[in-house]
């Protein structure tokens, strides 16, 4: 891939999406492509396949979803599942329709068993349930990695899924009803040494978790 090859880049202005944007940009790329969620719609198929007859990119990579912690997971399942299946499968599926070759899916570690043993291994997927609480934006990644397996295995295209684990950073979500452990934590600490007042936090403080800084 050339330093000047088109990049779309889905979800350009979340958390993931602008690490990579400022990654790609350190490393000298500068043909990047991306755009609001009032610009184009991933949930609508029309729009996705307007934008990608048009911008015709060379590698699409896929940081779009409807995201949020476990409070938002738990309070909207329907959406957690389908709009991030509507986003996900119009952006894949018209890749492959317009013979896009190079396609990076990302998805969460959450696809993984509840109980599967560490450190998590590939072969691990579908060997057991889902954690319950995140249980509908799993299957819908799920299904994404395997969409792009499928797409490997029939048209043999560099379609490939990553599942980085629970990351943080700059253009977090601090909101307490929608964002993730980490964020929330963040604010919790931040306004109780605020306003001078103890801290209370979700859970017993026993499972372990890993962290990823976003860049």
């Amino acid at each position: 891939m050339n330093k000047d090859s088109k990049i779309y880049i889905a979800g350009r202005r979340g958390m993931v999406g602008s690490a990579i944007w400022r990654a790609l940009l350190s490393k000298g790329y500068t043909n990047l492509i991306g755009k609001t969620s009032k610009e184009l719609d991933l949930r609508n198929q029309i729009q996705v396949k307007k934008f990608f007859t048009a911008e015709k990119p060379y590698v699409v990579i896929d940081a779009a979803a409807r995201v949020g912690g476990i409070l938002a997971n738990n309070d909207f399942p329907y959406q957690f599942l389908m709009e991030n299946l509507q986003i996900q499968n119009n952006l894949i599926d018209t890749a492959l329709e317009q013979g896009i070759e190079n396609f990076i899916f990302l998805g969460s570690s959450c696809i993984y068993p509840k109980f599967a043993k560490q450190p998590l291994r590939e072969e691990y997927l579908l060997t057991d349930s889902l954690e319950s609480t995140n249980e509908w934006y799993a299957i819908a990644k799920i299904t994404g990695v395997k969409a792009c397996q499928a797409i490997r295995k029939q048209y043999r295209k560099n379609y490939v899924s990553l599942m980085p684990t629970n990351l943080y950073g700059t253009h977090d979500n601090f909101d307490l009803k929608t964002s993730h452990v980490l964020p929330a934590m963040i604010r919790k600490f931040h306004e109780a040494k605020k306003n001078n007042v103890p801290v209370k936090l979700w859970g017993s403080g026993k499972p372990m978790r890993e962290f990823l800084f976003v860049d």
